[in-house]
């Protein structure tokens, strides 16, 4: 059971979406995830690294004025701070993602003395190169006492031997039916590849596949919690969905909730977030009106 004390640790990505009708929008998986706890109450602390640039300094502006934890945040003189191309196919998205940006260069020897105890959620982009992969591996050693990976296979920037070895200790993981897949490629069936991955993760497998819903699966029993999105909902985009479906887990791990009420909330808290324009709001009414639903005390 997790320490009431615990606290979110987020390792990874920070960047800036670009739509193709011109908006830009702050984003990046952990960054979400961070951004969606911290709207909830929970005191996320963010590792990642931006460009000493204008788009590193609205970060750094944004996680302020949000009142988000900066003593993680590095910045970087060389790289810039990271950027992504957003198309759509079929109301898909699509992402161009730029490589060797400060993100990929996440420095293992300025981490902040962290105390306590720390849920450690990360996924798999930021760990492209060596120097970010070296500073994940110091939070995991030193800091983690829980992890939950989310694993974000965006090509041609994952190798499976890299990510079954993310995953391999993990108490939770969370992957779509595609990424899960991509990993087990010799594998026909779903059940099958859910098993061999059932001997990796130590507590819950979840497993999403959009319009269909997501189910947990426990790596010890087997037993299933599986849950549908509301229909006829309007969708603005689905960028970020997965991310903000994620932060009510991390959430509701960290409170206690049973997992058949944390899956029934993470889903309505995504199909909310598919309703803007990106991944996540500035507008605190918007989170106001589920943390009041769940009684959780900002």
């Amino acid at each position: 059971m997790k320490s009431e004390s615990m606290r979110p640790l987020i390792f990874g990505e920070v960047l800036f979406d670009y739509f193709p009708d011109g908006t830009v929008v702050l984003g990046g998986a952990p960054f979400n995830v961070a951004w969606h706890l911290h709207a909830f109450g929970l005191k996320p602390m963010m590792i990642t690294r931006v460009g000493s640039d204008e788009l590193g300094d609205r970060v750094e502006a944004a996680m302020q004025s949000w009142g988000m934890d900066c003593a993680g945040l590095q910045r970087d003189t060389v790289h810039p701070t990271g950027t992504v191309q957003v198309t759509f196919r079929d109301g898909e998205p699509a992402y161009e993602i730029v490589n060797k940006v400060a993100y990929d260069f996440i420095d293992a020897s300025l981490i902040p003395s962290l105390e306590g105890e720390w849920l450690l959620y990360h996924g798999s982009l930021a760990l492209r190169h060596e120097a970010s992969a070296a500073a994940l591996g110091r939070l995991k050693r030193e800091f983690a006492s829980s992890l939950f990976v989310d694993i974000n296979l965006r090509r041609p920037w994952w190798h499976r031997d890299s990510v079954m070895a993310l995953i391999d200790g993990a108490d939770w993981i969370k992957l779509n039916e595609d990424e899960l897949a991509g990993i087990y490629p010799e594998v026909e069936s779903n059940e099958e590849r859910i098993r061999m991955l059932s001997g990796l993760v130590s507590e819950q497998i979840i497993l999403t596949g959009g319009e269909a819903g997501a189910t947990a699966i426990s790596s010890s029993s087997g037993s299933r919690v599986s849950i549908a999105p509301e229909a006829r909902l309007p969708v603005t985009d689905t960028v970020g969905a997965g991310d903000a479906f994620c932060s009510v887990l991390v959430a509701g791990d960290l409170l206690q909730w049973p997992l058949d009420l944390s899956m029934q909330r993470a889903q309505a808290f995504a199909s909310a977030v598919v309703g803007i324009r990106g991944a996540t709001s500035q507008d605190r009414d918007f989170y106001r009106h589920f943390t009041n639903a769940w009684a959780i005390q900002g």
